[in-house]
């Protein structure tokens, strides 16, 4: 059974960050999984509160995704996973829906939009009540119409974290206890 997890990092949270980086390695490692990381070129700065730079910002995150991608034969694959950061939830919620073969989510910090084009029941998600990109109420409603498993995490913010290492880690480590038991069930339903 071959498996392919695809990771799309956030602008500025890249694979080599804590959340990406061990969700990756696990993929890989302990379940077998083929690994292929989204790299976005230039970026525009300052899309928090520009709707036309947001948008500019997807539209080249999709770009970039699509040219990542073009070289892999997702249909030759018996599982797909994707794994995203912020901005990059909506990329890979517009991507999956492109694609030949179903798709199983772990959106980390997700983007409201990401909900717009994700498939019901389709993955995992994990918030920090503190995030400034997120408002934590309509993202729990969405999750639940949805029917996508939401973990919050009190105080946290848009890297899961609330400036306490020691916090830190034990936030990060039930963040990749509940991925790890996710991409289980995946690997187990091929």
């Amino acid at each position: 059974m071959s498996k392919l997890a695809v990771i799309f990092p956030g602008i500025g949270y890249g694979k080599d960050k804590p959340l990406l980086y061990y969700a990756a390695r696990m993929a890989r490692r302990e379940f077998g999984y083929d690994v292929v990381s989204v790299e976005y070129s230039r970026m525009p700065r300052g899309i928090k509160e520009d709707p036309a730079r947001m948008r500019e910002a997807v539209e080249q995150a999709l770009s970039d995704a699509g040219d990542c991608l073009s070289g892999v034969d997702v249909g030759a694959y018996d599982g797909l996973l994707f794994i995203s950061k912020s901005l990059g939830t909506i990329v890979a919620a517009i991507t999956a829906q492109n694609l030949p073969v179903a798709c199983e989510h772990i959106f980390f910090t997700p983007m409201l939009e990401a909900f717009d084009f994700a498939a019901d029941a389709s993955g995992i998600a994990f918030h920090g009540t503190e995030d400034p990109w997120t408002d934590t109420e309509e993202l729990i409603e969405r999750c639940e119409e949805k029917d996508i498993p939401l973990y919050l995490f009190e105080d946290a913010d848009h890297s899961l974290e609330v400036g306490d290492v020691e916090e830190d880690l034990r936030i990060l480590k039930r963040v990749i206890k509940k991925t790890r038991k996710k991409i289980r069930k995946g690997a187990d339903d091929e």
